[in-house]
């Protein structure tokens, strides 16, 4: 069946990453994606969310059930379809391209038998095998660099961190290697991986567990960054990011597992470059992403009822910005709310504030505004781990005073 790409706008700069060409290299099964479409295909969220039998649900699940995503086209949701949870999605997506490319693999703790820490990878040794569904032993650093030279023999591993935090014991190999070998061997080789797993601030987690590791990742050269939010992205993400050429990290949150929507029975990717418009507005742009957009949309409700129209992106594509849909909101609303979970020194909000700074401050009425989440270990206390991150009334009161 032939896909359909989610998204819409004119290319987004991608020089950095230098994307190979496939007639040079003879490695197996090069699929490039379809040139990006002129249109949109959003995908809203669905307003009925479960979060798992047995267990009471938070403050900040209770936010993201109660958020409402306006669709501006519903042909991603409507007609035939079926219903997937985001953990449920990810397993979807990552079986549909195992099946499709035999060269697709999976290797992480756990990932076999057990399904994963999150069961993304459940079913999947025993339709595929050990060998295809490789559990590893408690090493990131070794299991990592091994994903990486299997990338370069011609194989497409997909690589899970048990937590996101994890990984930080495998930085050498993804930054040294992961993003530079496609350069530093004349581009001799190509890293085809997708490093992926649960991240965020969770539900008393504690610091180590509850980590953002965008702003650690996005300054390495050659490393392309996405993170879902919604179990249609979610598996869209997962297909397009196998496919790629280049190396790819996937942000999942934690908390967004059991998020459920209806997805289309065909085949259908999700472009790696592109934001998706979630809300059209007037007044204002707020850019997000991941579980922040749950908390932007419970925004939305009361900014409405108090007369204002905020435009609401999900920029998805955490490296490289899509900057020709940003750019356009910000041409149109000519002010900017950035909301993000990441830390505020160095996060994915000050270079997204940079960017747009370069761009399109000429079409700026206001500074550009961040809200991003303390600068502090995430505590384990409840109220105190709330604190941290950004709130819906702080967004509401940020708008209030960049419309004044």
């Amino acid at each position: 069946m032939s896909a359909i790409i989610h998204g819409a706008g004119a290319a987004t700069a991608l020089s950095t990453f230098n994307p190979v060409d496939s007639k040079k290299l003879a490695a197996p099964c090069r699929t490039n994606l379809p040139a990006r479409s002129k249109r949109y295909i959003v995908a809203g969220s669905d307003a009925s969310k479960s979060f798992g039998s047995g267990l009471r649900a938070s403050h900040s699940q209770k936010l993201i059930a109660n958020a409402v995503a306006t669709k501006t086209d519903t042909s991603a949701t409507t007609g035939t379809g079926h219903e997937l949870l985001l953990f449920e999605a990810l397993q979807e997506g990552l079986e549909e391209e195992m099946d499709r490319d035999p060269h697709v693999c999976v290797m992480g703790e756990d990932v076999g038998h057990y399904g994963g820490s999150y069961k993304v990878t459940k079913g999947l040794a025993d339709k595929f095998g050990d060998l295809r569904v490789l559990d590893t032993p408690i090493c990131e650093n070794a299991f990592t660099g091994m994903g990486i030279g299997a990338a370069m023999t011609g194989l497409r591993p997909v690589i899970e961190g048990m937590n996101m935090g994890f990984l930080l014991l495998a930085f050498n190999q993804i930054s040294n290697n992961c993003g530079m070998l496609h350069y530093t061997s004349g581009g001799q080789f190509t890293i085809p991986v997708v490093i992926r797993g649960p991240g965020g601030v969770g539900r008393q987690l504690g610091a180590e567990h509850s980590q953002r590791l965008e702003s650690y990742f996005q300054s390495i050269p050659g490393i392309q960054m996405v993170a879902c939010s919604t179990p249609y992205n979610a598996k869209g993400l997962m297909k397009a990011a196998i496919r790629s050429e280049n190396p790819v990290i996937l942000f999942e949150h934690v908390l967004l597992y059991n998020l459920k929507e209806k997805i289309p029975d065909e085949e259908y990717i999700c472009n790696l470059e592109e934001a998706e418009m979630v809300r059209p507005g007037e007044h204002i742009t707020i850019l997000t992403y991941s579980r922040m957009r749950y908390h932007v949309m419970q925004a939305a409700k009361t900014l409405v009822n108090k007369g204002y129209d905020p435009e609401v992106i999900d920029i998805r594509s955490l490296k490289p910005f899509d900057l020709y849909t940003i750019g356009n909101s910000v041409k149109k609303t000519h002010r900017v709310l950035i909301v993000e979970e990441c830390m505020r020194t160095g996060g994915i909000g000050a270079s997204l504030t940079a960017a747009i700074n370069e761009n399109f401050h000429d079409y700026l009425d206001a500074p550009v505004m961040c809200l991003s989440s303390q600068d502090v270990p995430t505590p384990y206390a409840g109220t105190l781990e709330e604190w941290t991150v950004v709130q819906p009334a702080q967004i509401v009161t940020a708008v209030e005073q960049l419309c004044q």
